[in-house]
């Protein structure tokens, strides 16, 4: 049976995911489910605290590190207690050591799950991996607890407990986020408004490309030979020709000019190895360091490859690389792939980028 894991995601502290989470446990429970709070914290807010009303807590552990006495979520205690649902708060949480087995909350969710409980958990969009970076340089502030993108996408269900800017910076004024006396130095820098839309904005996005994601699945599910433009995907095909970089650049400009996921994607013979050479393993880098995914396919059919990649991926937009040099001629049989490729991605209405890659080695060399 699959996981059920549902997610509360927010812009920002104050939001209301914890609230939200709490209610859900309410509704499950007036239903008859049988529901815990696994770990909720309150950092002192009376609504929070009056909100758990009827709901049965799991005792915490104690932990003492360091001549400090720490309170943490008692896995232990949550499987013996085999409940239907736990409500777990602050996902992006690292346990203090002598806690448990694992290092991170998220890695206690999974154990918590493969015993088969439901999870309903709470998460800013600033602590996850793929954004995290991102608001930093927004903010100022360092972010230091992160969670993987693929444990939050792993959930069955994902909500965003929104709140406006404006709105956030009352709840703040009025002590309901933070104590009073550190309100002045959150609304000087984090809580600015500046801030809190482009954290907003990240989160709406993030759960867009989450719908976009399930329309996704049904697509390849039901219509896995059409392209539907449900939103922008671009797809860039490299090879280990110096050169090959600059498409990348290019790709990832035209990418995040319409705000669109990128794909690197290398094609090998069948007795090469892509990983085995310096450039690809640079071209990697490159990719990560754009958030894009990198792709290795080995195929004697370099074109149909390409396309079965980007029919199944609904891919937008391919960039190819056109060159003289030997080793694409060996792979890419002189052209010939291109033009298929050309030919091919016209019939499935994904338009083709043609970037000329002995202009791009003399960019590079110079």
């Amino acid at each position: 049976m699959k996981d059920r894991l549902a997610r509360r995601l927010g812009a920002a502290p104050g939001v209301g995911k914890t609230l939200a989470m709490l209610d859900e446990g309410h509704r499950r429970l007036d239903r008859g489910t049988d529901v815990v709070i696994g770990f909720v914290e309150s950092h002192g807010r009376r609504h929070t605290e009056e909100r758990i009303g009827a709901l049965e807590i799991v005792p915490r552990k104690v932990v003492h590190y360091r001549d400090a006495e720490f309170e943490e979520m008692d896995v232990d205690a949550i499987l013996a207690r085999r409940p239907k649902l736990a409500l777990i708060d602050e996902l992006a949480h690292t346990n203090a050591p002598g806690s448990g087995q694992n290092e991170k909350r998220w890695q206690d969710i999974l154990e918590i799950l493969e015993a088969g409980i439901d999870v309903i958990s709470t998460v800013n969009i600033q602590h996850l991996e793929s954004t995290a970076n991102v608001v930093e340089q927004i903010t100022g502030v360092k972010v230091r607890e992160r969670v993987p993108d693929w444990f939050l996408r792993k959930a069955d269900q994902i909500e965003l407990v929104d709140s406006s800017p404006e709105q956030l910076r009352r709840r703040m004024l009025h002590g309901n986020i933070y104590p009073q006396e550190k309100v002045n130095q959150a609304l000087t820098q984090f809580f600015r408004s500046e801030n809190l839309t482009a954290l907003r904005e990240l989160s709406l996005r993030f759960l867009a490309d989450e719908t976009d994601e399930e329309i996704l699945q049904h697509l390849r599910k039901h219509q896995h030979s059409a392209v539907w433009e449900t939103a922008e995907r671009i797809m860039v095909v490299v090879n280990d020709e110096p050169g090959t970089d600059l498409m990348v650049h290019r790709a990832a400009r035209i990418a995040s000019r319409i705000k669109a996921p990128l794909d690197v994607f290398h094609v090998t013979s069948g007795d090469a190895v892509a990983s085995s050479t310096k450039f690809c393993k640079r071209l990697r880098e490159l990719a990560k360091e754009f958030g894009a995914d990198w792709h290795v396919i080995q195929a004697d059919d370099a074109a149909s490859a390409i396309m079965d990649f980007a029919r199944r991926e609904q891919i937008t937009q391919i960039v190819l690389g056109s060159t003289q040099t030997t080793r694409w001629q060996q792979l890419f049989g002189s052209g010939a792939v291109v033009r298929r490729v050309q030919k091919m991605a016209a019939s499935s209405k994904i338009d083709v980028h043609i970037i000329a890659l002995s202009a791009a080695t003399e960019e590079i060399e110079q």
